[in-house]
């Protein structure tokens, strides 16, 4: 797995959020599933129940495909990636707004834009399989 920046960020990222999905629940006190506005994790980072679970499927889904393969790895971190992107900016225009289901901050959304881009950047950048020529497709 250490010879495989995709498996061993997944795996990280995937113990790192399943981490914040469990403390998160410390800040939802009386918090309802889907309010707009949340617990604050850290004393940053808005969070409700909803927000809690989701890092905990996100971090779940990393850990395995850390754990299970190159391809998986690389896979889950693209997909993830690309769905923080999307969040991050779409969460752009949820803050303050009665769709906020998540109940993400501005905090929240640099942390979403970050996790994006260095998923991104791993999964797209590295573990690529390289085509060598062989005597029998010199052209590869």
């Amino acid at each position: 797995m250490s010879q495989s920046p995709n498996r061993l960020l997944a795996t990280v990222f995937g113990a790192g959020y399943l981490l914040v999905g469990l403390l998160g629940f410390t800040a939802t006190s009386g918090v309802s599933f889907f309010a707009t506005t949340g617990g604050r994790l850290f004393g940053i980072f808005e969070v409700n129940i909803f927000h809690n679970v989701a890092h905990l499927v996100i971090g779940a889904a990393l850990l395995i495909a850390g754990i299970s393969s190159i391809a998986a790895a690389r896979i889950m971190n693209m997909t993830i990636g690309g769905a923080y992107l999307a969040l991050g900016i779409v969460g752009l225009f949820l803050v303050g707004s009665e769709f906020n289901i998540l109940a993400i901050n501005a905090a929240d959304n640099v942390l979403h834009f970050a996790s994006a881009a260095v998923l991104l950047a791993v999964g797209i950048g590295a573990d690529k399989i390289v085509l060598r020529p062989t005597a029998a497709n010199p052209k590869k």
